[in-house]
């Protein structure tokens, strides 16, 4: 085991220099990361396809908003044209400035909302998916890729990454603490995965459709967002050639999956 001390060492080397000396739940933070990203074209890239599968899996309903919950430094709106941004910082370009927890929005008024990273930074997830079920239209959906629990993403998350991974927590609720160092990144596969019996039977509003895993290697390789350096974007298609090779062994690797969740009509909702 590595200890904290290598550890936090590790970390600060690795870090990207321009976050060093920036409050990690300040919002000039997060206006770094859009430049980051922006700095990154191999990183670009990958959330650019990020962005584009989570296009792909949104209802055909002619009517209804499509939310990002958490936009953050990306660039949605490049991919999903229409699509209502949001942020709890004060993020300049943002739409709407919200929590996760009450959202502004009419009962039944959307059709779909998405997010990338952010699920794992929600202090009370059950809120959120009892007020994204009032807000989103029966057939409408839920869309997020999160970081996912493996035994190779387990390695890279607790001792490489910032955010605290505890796979073992009881609770789905988070400790206290700034809207971005609060996190646990395991919290989706523990409230879709380990705990799925539980979240069926207090959510019934929801059907989770799809986990798809992905990505063990390509987002460790461009830096992310809070490392130093990045693969050249020229070698972007060989990476993502390596994890297509492996995706028989992807529960094993996978360090992200995409959770889809349906909105269940009144009747499917309701308790057998």
């Amino acid at each position: 085991m590595i200890s904290h001390m290598v550890k936090n060492r590790l970390a600060t080397a690795l870090t990207h220099i321009r976050l060093r000396q920036v409050d990690i739940d300040a919002p000039q933070r997060t206006l770094l990361h859009a430049r980051i990203i922006q700095g990154k074209p191999f990183l670009r890239r990958l959330y650019t396809e990020w962005y584009a599968n989570m296009r792909g899996v949104l209802p055909e309903q002619p009517s209804g908003g499509l939310v990002e919950l958490g936009s953050g430094g990306g660039f949605c709106k490049d991919i999903i044209p229409g699509v209502i941004t949001t942020e709890i910082l004060p993020i300049p370009g943002v739409d709407v400035l919200l929590d996760g927890r009450d959202l502004p929005f009419r009962d039944r008024s959307l059709k779909g909302v998405v997010m990338v990273d952010v699920f794992h930074h929600l202090p009370r997830v059950d809120r959120f998916l009892n007020e994204a079920a009032r807000c989103v239209k029966p057939g409408g959906v839920v869309v997020m890729t999160e970081p996912w629990n493996t035994p190779w993403s387990r390695m890279v998350y607790r001792h490489l990454h910032h955010e605290p991974f505890d796979a073992d927590a009881t609770q789905w609720e988070i400790p206290p603490g700034g809207p971005l160092s609060q996190a646990n990144s395991a919290l989706p596969w523990i409230v879709f995965e380990r705990d799925r019996r539980r979240f069926i039977g207090e959510h019934p509003q929801w059907r989770i459709k799809d986990i798809h895993l992905h990505t063990p290697f390509r987002y460790l390789m461009s830096g992310g967002i809070s490392m130093r350096g990045s693969m050249p974007d020229r070698l972007y298609g060989f990476w993502r050639n390596v994890e297509e090779r492996l995706v028989p062994f992807i529960r094993y690797l996978a360090m992200f999956a995409t959770i889809l969740l349906v909105r269940k009509d009144h009747q499917d909702a309701m308790p057998k």
